[in-house]
C-alpha cells in the first residue's frame, strides 16, 4: 500500500461524557469520503460511542482526569479505528467480552458493548494491561465502494 491510498485522522479529547458524541460525529464525518450507506455510517459511530463511553466509564472510573485517543486510517475501502485509553486496564478481558457482564451494574449499564463492536466491524482486537489501559483496534470494509477494487 502507497501512502497515497492511505487516508488518517488522529483525535485526543478529555474523557468527559459530553465529548462521546463529538467522537462519533468526528469519526463519521472523516468516513464520510467512502460514500458510506446509512447503515454502515450508523455502525461505525455505534462502535466509536460504545469504545468511548467504555474509556471513560471503565478506563478512568468516569470522574478521573483522562484522555481518549482516537485514530482513523482509510486504505482503499478499509477503515482501521483505534480507540484507547491510558487508564486502569481490565483485568479479565474474556470475562469483559461476554454478552451482559458489566463491572458498573450500580451505573445501569447493558454489558453489550464490546458484543457490538465484535458484531457491527468485520476486525476485533482488545490490548489491554493493567494501570497501563486499554486499546480497541477494529476494522470495517465500506461495501458500498467495493465495486471499485474489485
Amino acid at each position: 500500500m502507497t501512502d497515497a491510498t492511505r487516508n488518517f485522522m488522529k483525535l485526543q479529547f478529555a474523557a468527559k461524557s459530553e465529548n462521546e458524541s463529538f467522537a462519533r460525529v468526528a469519526v463519521a464525518a472523516f468516513v464520510t469520503q467512502l460514500d458510506p450507506t446509512m447503515d454502515e455510517i450508523t455502525d461505525l459511530k455505534t462502535v466509536v460511542s460504545e469504545a468511548v463511553t467504555n474509556c471513560i466509564i471503565h478506563g478512568y472510573d468516569s470522574d478521573a482526569e483522562g484522555i481518549v485517543y482516537i485514530e482513523v486510517a482509510i486504505e482503499q475501502d478499509v477503515v482501521s479505528l483505534t480507540i484507547e485509553d491510558k487508564g486502569r486496564g481490565i483485568e479479565d478481558m474474556e470475562l469483559a467480552k461476554q454478552p451482559l457482564y458489566t463491572s458498573k451494574p450500580e451505573l445501569e449499564r447493558s454489558g453489550m458493548g464490546f458484543t457490538i463492536m465484535e458484531n457491527f466491524m468485520d476486525e476485533f482486537e482488545l490490548i489491554s494491561d493493567i494501570d497501563g489501559g486499554t486499546s480497541i483496534r477494529m476494522k470495517k470494509r465500506i461495501e458500498s465502494k467495493k465495486a471499485l477494487y474489485n
